[in-house]
């Protein structure tokens, strides 16, 4: 019997192969092989799953944008200088010549976030 993550690790690594692109394991027991996540996971964890009761996915999606943008936004980070994520990438960006500025990750948003209905009674 095949399971639905099974299939998309199947396709994951299909496609890995076709394109070329090599895939690393994280060995077990060893978060820090990837410690920038790991460390934004614990954060986002303790300052915010831990602390907020959510009362509907509408709820979750308007408290967790709100953490989002106030961890990129308005929060310095100690790894960039204390500044913010979104100041640090604003200056970068200026320092690439014009003709070599990535315009992005991708052409197009490959993915939209669910529409949230304004509920403010449940804030």
């Amino acid at each position: 019997m095949c399971y639905g993550t099974e299939l998309t690790s199947n396709a994951v690594l299909a496609w890995c192969g076709e394109a070329g692109v090599q895939w690393h394991y994280i060995a077990p027991g060893k978060p820090m092989q990837n410690g920038y996540v790991e460390s934004f996971n614990g954060r986002m964890r303790d300052e915010l799953f831990n602390e907020t009761l959510f009362l509907s996915m509408d709820h979750a999606r308007v408290q967790i944008a709100a953490w989002g943008e106030d961890y990129n936004q308005e929060r310095p980070h100690s790894a960039l200088g204390y500044e913010t994520p979104a100041a640090f990438a604003a200056e970068l960006h200026k320092q690439w010549p014009a003709p070599l500025r990535p315009p992005g990750s991708a052409a197009q948003a490959i993915a939209y976030p669910a529409l949230m209905r304004n509920k403010t009674a449940w804030l």
